[in-house]
């Protein structure tokens, strides 16, 4: 399984800022700045209602929240304090503006991604109709004009909708017995709500929300302000995201409120993200996360682990630690706690370790302390930073062994050693390792190939895409080979491996071959060794090889 991408990318794509995240109003002089903002933004209402004839409520909307757009806009005037307004005016009147830009940022999409709502033949907010007017009646009802973006982004067919039917829906919402308040803390967070049939899904997801708010009083816990209830509505959804059952999970998270007031959305997302990369099902770990939230107090940033201590800590024999020491000596010397999950794996103990922590010992994770400050410490180790602090680029070298702690290489004389054979850099090196771990590698396995052949890592993921599938499907062998055999994937494919293998299937066929060479032998032996076992397999076998490989070369 791969190392997975951010989870916190997956959980929180719909959620954007209203603050413009670049300068603005840039050409104007700073001690002018608000005062030309101010003047800007009533030019835009006063166009936007009389011109355009938009109710003045929503012009007001849409020009004070779309300061990038305004900002292009006054850019193209010559500021100067007295005539500003007029000429904003006079520009407004004679210059057709592109009025969904300002609509589409107003409403809390990032200007960076305003351009992909855009629309070549489209410029006036009438010609957005149905868009405009749905976003009217969600403002009326009292959903906040600057996160209707949220909505749009998620469901846009809301916004296809017809005025009635988003009226009837939000009556039908409220009709879960939630206020107007909850309902659009609800639907920001959950806006697949605001389309579609009142049961199944959406039916599941209020039986959740009536049992965590109602039965168990969640509800008293939440300001009634929409920011507050989108809020608690955001940190339910995450456990939803990991896979949890809409409709099975109500009473499990209403035993675990606390969780929903305690603790940030930011802190439930690195909790699952942490515990996730131990390779398990998402669903596994939100219900984790809900029957033992004493998790969420355990610290990640800052904790340095002994492999051999924590494991010692959590019950592994001296019999069993011995083993794995002998087999995964790599792993072994200090870590970071973050890097825990990949330990883990990299040792093939992450199941063993994830049901220590589901079987009622994640407390163990937290009383855990190194027990002694030069416990595990490498000398060989400190002496190979010392030198990388002394080549030209540290920081570099640095990144790359970063990358080497974080999928599970501890802080050990083999962890540097494996360092001085790795090109490329930190990102293209995890590249690499996503590229192998794609195509079926276990985890464990890969790392051991690693620290016996660095350099597999010193290629670019789609020549370690073509080898594996000649492996696969020309050689007809499976990835184990690759246990004892890693360096296959070092020699180059269209002038060693492809002929080679070839040659031997051609030498096979015709009945010169009788005996069954191995991969390793056909491809890593020398090009003096090989020629001299073609002549031991057939007199004439040289010949014909220099005569396949030149016909092949042509």
């Amino acid at each position: 399984m791969p190392i997975p991408i951010s989870i916190y990318t997956t959980f929180c794509r719909h959620f954007s800022s209203s603050l413009p995240k670049r300068p603005i109003f840039t050409s104007v002089p700073w001690k002018y700045k608000n005062q030309a903002i101010k003047l800007a933004q009533q030019a835009l209402t006063d166009y936007l209602h009389s011109t355009r004839s938009l109710p003045y409520t929503y012009a007001d909307q849409i020009s004070k929240n779309s300061l990038v757009s305004l900002s292009n806009l006054v850019s193209n005037i010559h500021f100067t304090s007295p005539t500003f307004a007029t000429s904003l005016q006079k520009y407004l009147r004679y210059h057709p503006i592109n009025e969904l830009e300002f609509f589409y940022e107003s409403i809390g999409i990032d200007y960076d991604e305003v351009s992909g709502f855009l629309s070549n033949d489209k410029f006036f907010i009438s010609e957005e109709g149905s868009a405009i007017n749905v976003s009217c009646v969600l403002c009326d009802f009292g959903f906040p004009w600057n996160k209707l973006g949220m909505l749009y982004k998620e469901e846009k067919r809301v916004f296809s909708m017809s005025e009635e039917d988003v009226k009837s829906r939000l009556c039908g919402l409220k009709g879960f017995r939630f206020s107007t308040t909850s309902v659009i803390g609800i639907s920001l967070a959950f806006p697949f709500v605001l389309r579609g049939e009142l049961s199944g899904e959406i039916g599941a997801l209020f039986d959740d929300l009536k049992r965590v708010f109602v039965d168990f009083d969640l509800e008293s816990c939440v300001e009634g302000n929409v920011d507050a209830w989108y809020e608690v509505c955001r940190k339910i959804r995450v456990f939803y995201d990991l896979g949890c059952e809409k409709g099975k999970v109500g009473e499990l998270m209403g035993k675990s409120k606390r969780i929903f007031v305690d603790y940030p959305v930011e802190v439930l997302v690195q909790k699952a993200e942490f515990f996730c990369k131990f390779g398990f099902r998402k669903e596994d770990v939100g219900l984790l996360l809900l029957k033992k939230p004493g998790i969420l107090d355990f610290q990640l940033e800052g904790q340095v682990i002994s492999v051999k201590g924590l494991l010692k800590h959590f019950g592994l024999s001296a019999e069993e630690l011995k083993s794995v020491a002998q087999n995964y000596g790599h792993v072994f010397g200090r870590n970071k706690m973050a890097n825990l999950p990949h330990v883990m794996r990299a040792m093939e103990l992450h199941e063993w370790f994830f049901n220590k922590i589901k079987d009622g010992n994640h407390q163990l994770l937290a009383s855990y302390v190194m027990s002694d400050p030069d416990e595990d410490l490498d000398e060989k180790y400190r002496d190979g930073l010392e030198r990388i602090q002394r080549t030209r680029t540290p920081m570099h070298t640095m990144n790359k062994l970063e990358f080497l702690h974080a999928i599970g290489f501890g802080e050990n004389a083999l962890t540097i050693k494996v360092l001085t054979d790795l090109h490329g850099t930190s990102s293209e090196l995890q590249e690499r390792v996503d590229c192998l771990l794609r195509y079926g590698i276990v985890f464990s396995k890969l790392c051991s190939m690693i620290r016996r052949m660095p350099k597999i890592l010193s290629q670019k993921p789609e020549i370690l895409q073509q080898k594996l599938n000649y492996l696969c499907e020309d050689m007809k062998s499976s990835l184990q080979y690759l246990d004892i055999f890693p360096s296959f994937l070092c020699f180059n494919l269209e002038n060693r491996i492809k002929p080679r293998h070839r040659f031997h299937m051609w030498l096979t066929e015709r009945g010169f071959c009788k005996q069954e060479y191995s991969i390793s032998s056909i491809v890593a032996t020398s090009d003096k060794s090989f020629v001299a076992r073609l002549h031991v397999i057939h007199p004439d076998a040289p010949k014909l090889w220099v005569d396949f490989s030149h016909s092949k070369a042509h």
